[in-house]
């Protein structure tokens, strides 16, 4: 997947600036796709000059002009293509997860610190996905919300963030138990 068909798809809900798309990435789509907001730009104007995107100026008075950006039918078939192709496996590169391979030959004191600071970001990012969700949904029940809702791509990929936050927070947890009850067991010999 390359970071234009991030764009595209977050662009389905409607038309979104250059910073409310980095903002909406921030929110909803960086549990699956991170960007930095250049990033995000620079790929706004690559999609606009291949006719994938369109843009428009908005005049504002006491504020510098913005332009809101909308997928094309080019991007739609850009988009669609896109999903008709085989996903790839995807493969997790965390610099957390090299450190706790080393667990056995460092001082693990930092490494808990770390644990618990990226326990605390999960914990975080769950309670804005679950804020998301109900956002989302409205006063529709779940189920039904599925049933039955507009659009549900963003709240199943909100789910998948919710199951994925949840995951890490438990593993960190986890993981610091076991070194702390080591690090205890060992002063303790």
């Amino acid at each position: 997947m390359a970071l234009r068909h991030a764009v595209l798809a977050a662009l389905l809900d409607g038309e979104l600036s250059g910073y409310q798309l980095a903002k909406a990435f921030d929110v909803g789509v960086a549990n699956f796709w991170y960007a930095q907001p250049q990033q995000l730009y620079a790929e706004l104007t690559r999609l606009e000059q291949q006719g994938l995107v369109a843009g428009r100026e908005v005049v504002q008075e006491s504020r510098p002009n913005k332009r809101l950006f909308h997928v094309t039918d080019a991007g739609l078939a850009e988009l669609e293509a896109f999903t008709a192709a085989s996903a790839r496996p995807a493969f997790v590169r965390d610099d957390l997860m090299v450190k706790v391979q080393a667990a056995d030959s460092v001082d693990t004191a930092t490494l808990i610190d770390q644990l618990t600071e990226r326990a605390d970001i999960a914990r975080a990012r769950i309670e804005l996905f679950e804020a998301l969700l109900r956002r989302l949904r409205g006063d529709r029940g779940e189920e039904d919300f599925l049933r039955h809702g507009d659009r549900i791509g963003p709240y199943l990929t909100c789910l998948r963030g919710v199951a994925f936050e949840q995951e890490n927070r438990d593993w960190c947890l986890r993981t610091v138990a076991v070194l702390e009850e080591r690090r205890h067991t060992r002063a303790r010999n």
